[in-house]
């Protein structure tokens, strides 16, 4: 597909909807996309919505680059990915993931920068399966992962890459909200319109003052 992610903006509330027709993985495209249309929702929004297809949100990078020979193709995706970890994580403005579907790996972290994470109920699978795959957690992934997650499912989601059901997901930390289809949409809404309520520059400053510290601990960490 040409086209991997459509923009929507209406009343204040943009929405990015990631559709590569597969697994929507997180290739160097999809990685320039998102910044892109992250950037212009920044400027033209109060809340930013990023979602997947029906019953797919994310299914992590790119394998046939991790998997293949380019090691130089290969570590500019991984540096863009944690690069969009690291900018979403701060992003001023409230940030809700619509977790339509599986949500693995990279998909997985990605869910964890949000301020309101939104599942939706069904035969999905959220969580970090890179032990399962020969791949060692980036140091951001761990520390986002270390913030989010609710502290007894730390080890069991990270290094025994443990998937979890959209419920057991809620319980662990990668979600706020889990629904049905048929509320899904309506509490996606419902969360935006919320959000959009809240004071700009206080929301900014205070989510800084909260996040700022575990970005400092990473540039640390990968000094």
């Amino acid at each position: 597909m040409d086209k991997l992610i459509s923009y929507s903006c209406v009343g204040g509330v943009a929405t990015l909807t990631m559709d590569d027709g597969k697994a929507n993985a997180i290739s160097p495209a999809m990685c320039s996309a998102l910044n892109t249309d992250i950037d212009r929702a920044v400027s033209e929004a109060k809340v930013l919505v990023i979602r997947g297809r029906d019953d797919l949100f994310c299914g992590g990078f790119d394998l046939k680059i991790i998997r293949g020979d380019d090691e130089v193709l290969r570590n500019i995706m991984r540096d863009a990915g944690m690069a969009l970890l690291k900018k979403i994580y701060l992003l001023p403005c409230p940030v809700i993931f619509a977790v339509t579907g599986h949500a693995v790996a990279m998909g997985a972290l990605l869910i964890l920068t949000g301020d309101m994470r939104i599942g939706l109920s069904g035969e999905f699978r959220v969580g970090l399966s890179e032990t399962r795959i020969g791949l060692p957690l980036p140091v951001t992934g761990l520390e986002i992962a270390r913030d989010r997650l609710n502290s007894n499912f730390f080890q069991r989601a990270t290094i025994n890459a443990e998937m979890f059901s959209p419920e057991d997901a809620l319980a662990a930390g990668y979600l706020d909200e889990v629904v049905g289809k048929t509320d899904f949409d309506d509490l996606v809404v419902k969360a935006s319109e919320s959000l959009c309520d809240l004071d700009v520059d206080a929301f900014a400053e205070t989510k800084r003052r909260v996040r700022q510290p575990i970005l400092n601990r990473i540039a640390s960490l990968e000094a």
